[in-house]
């Protein structure tokens, strides 16, 4: 039996209908050019004799109720495979429009808390040789590079003739054992470091609320406009999908000095202001983002993650200007986490993000005050090999995520390959019409790709591709903006 880290601890208790707390990826597989027609169901039944599990995929709370459930954490000695793993047809004519539809379904669904935190949906029937993977996990026992980690168990980079599941333990190596004298002295030295942390704290956390205040390009929390995306969640979602040429995004970075998230983060901007635009519901006030930013991790599982807040300068008409202002506010946030050590940097992220957004759990808080962002912005880094899954070849790899109450929308980016994967998750009733930030978001890369190539020149769109063919062009791969789950 363990306890249950603070931060886990967190996901469990603010768990509700309206707001599952758990993380996915969706996952498409090209099948081989040998594929018989029974190859997925075959697949499935190899999955149900892979019964050792990693220890985070046998572990359930302890009670389900959520807050007894998020005190300790027990080990399930008989997990029910059957339940977990799930084989799925996808309708005729199978068409991402139907696996769009599922999987916004399938991630409205609570996870049993009777039950380790998991399920694993392998998908059948995809048209143009394809299969697919929906996998989600509770995101008290991993954040988003701890779920990626996990999933490259399963994966190789060149085809492979057996079977790996995504819950199969993966060898670790030995450590070695210290001398006590050693492990004394290490003992007094975590101490003393710990000490020092501690002692840090205060005057850490009095610098970001100076900072915040003296700085415009700095960001406190409850400084964000009140919009459509932070109204009360429902349960249902919405997911769309779409890939970018890594080498488009970093070029336009080169341009204009900056980094590759800041072009991230950039396109969102850009795609959230016309999507309110276009709607008549664009506040004067800029949109707050909410970055995660990765903590060092040891091996073990659970969230390793902090967050900082960044103007989106979705106020501005001009797009160079428009990142010209994100870059300055991710400056000012960089400021304020350097040379600051995993705990004080978890402590910012309680006290400007984390801490102010689990508020809104609280009755009536959402109504009286102002969001403390308006949207969560996540960039994880993957693979950059291409990969396989026993001998089918991974196509896209596309994060799913977790909306929370009063950010009725997520978008998260991960590297995969040559591309940068874009997966946008929203409440179903609170951001209709998910699939028009997909064109928004190619438009503002293309604007700014025309503002570098000829600056004086107006203001040039270039369309959206519409296939989810081979990733090897420099054009966008998309999950058509059609075909999003209605």
């Amino acid at each position: 039996m363990t306890f249950i880290a603070p931060l886990d601890a967190m996901f469990l208790a603010s768990e509700t209908r309206e707001h599952p707390m758990h993380v996915g990826g969706l996952h498409v597989f090209r099948l081989p050019p040998d594929a018989p027609a029974d190859y997925v169901h075959t697949l499935y039944r190899q999955l149900l004799d892979c019964t050792e599990l990693a220890p985070m995929y046998r572990r359930k709370p302890a009670w389900p109720g959520p807050l007894l459930g998020a005190l300790r954490w027990v080990d399930d000695d008989d997990v029910d495979l059957e339940y977990h793993v799930r084989l799925s047809a996808l309708p005729r004519p199978g068409r991402v429009r139907e696996l769009l539809a599922l999987v916004s379904r399938l991630h409205g669904g609570l996870l049993d808390r009777h039950r380790p935190l998991w399920e694993f949906h392998l998908i059948e029937g995809l048209e143009d040789n394809r299969f697919a993977v929906y996998a989600k996990i509770h995101h008290a026992l991993t954040d988003g590079v701890n779920a990626v980690r996990n999933t490259m168990r399963m994966l190789s980079v060149e085809p492979a003739g057996e079977v790996r599941a995504l819950w199969s333990p993966s060898p670790r190596p030995a450590l070695p054992l210290d001398a006590p004298a050693a492990a004394s002295a290490d003992t007094l030295v975590r101490a003393g470091a710990l000490a020092k942390n501690i002692a840090g704290l205060v005057p850490t956390l009095a610098g970001v609320a100076v900072k915040g205040v003296r700085d415009p390009d700095a960001v406190l929390p409850f400084d964000a406009p009140k919009t459509v995306l932070n109204r009360p969640l429902t349960g249902a979602r919405r997911f769309a999908a779409q890939s970018w040429s890594i080498d488009r995004i970093k070029a336009v970075a080169k341009e204009y000095d900056a980094t590759l998230n800041d072009v991230v983060l950039a396109m969102c901007s850009g795609a959230l202001r016309e999507y309110l635009r276009s709607s008549d519901q664009l506040p004067a006030k800029s949109l707050v983002a909410a970055v995660p930013v990765a903590l060092p991790r040891t091996d073990g599982d659970g969230n390793a993650v902090t967050m900082v807040l960044s103007r989106l300068a979705t106020d501005v008409a001009d797009p160079i200007e428009r990142l010209r202002r994100i870059q300055a506010s991710m400056r000012a946030a960089k400021d304020t986490m350097g040379g600051r050590t995993p705990l004080q940097l978890s402590a910012i992220g309680a006290l400007t993000s984390i801490g102010p957004s689990s508020l809104a759990t609280v009755p009536g808080f959402s109504a009286a005050a102002p969001p403390p962002y308006n949207v969560v912005i996540s960039n994880v880094p993957g693979p950059r090999d291409r990969l396989y899954w026993r001998d089918a070849e991974l196509e896209g790899w596309y994060p799913v995520s977790m909306p929370i109450e009063g950010q009725s929308l997520n978008i998260t980016v991960l590297s995969y390959g040559d591309n940068l994967e874009f997966g946008l998750t929203g409440c179903r009733r609170n951001v209709a019409h998910l699939q028009r930030l997909l064109g928004h978001l190619e438009d503002t890369l293309a604007t700014l790709e025309a503002g570098a190539a000829r600056p004086s020149a107006a203001r040039t769109m270039r369309p959206a591709t519409t296939s989810m063919r081979s990733s090897g062009t420099k054009r966008s791969r998309v999950i058509p903006a059609s075909t999003e789950a209605s």
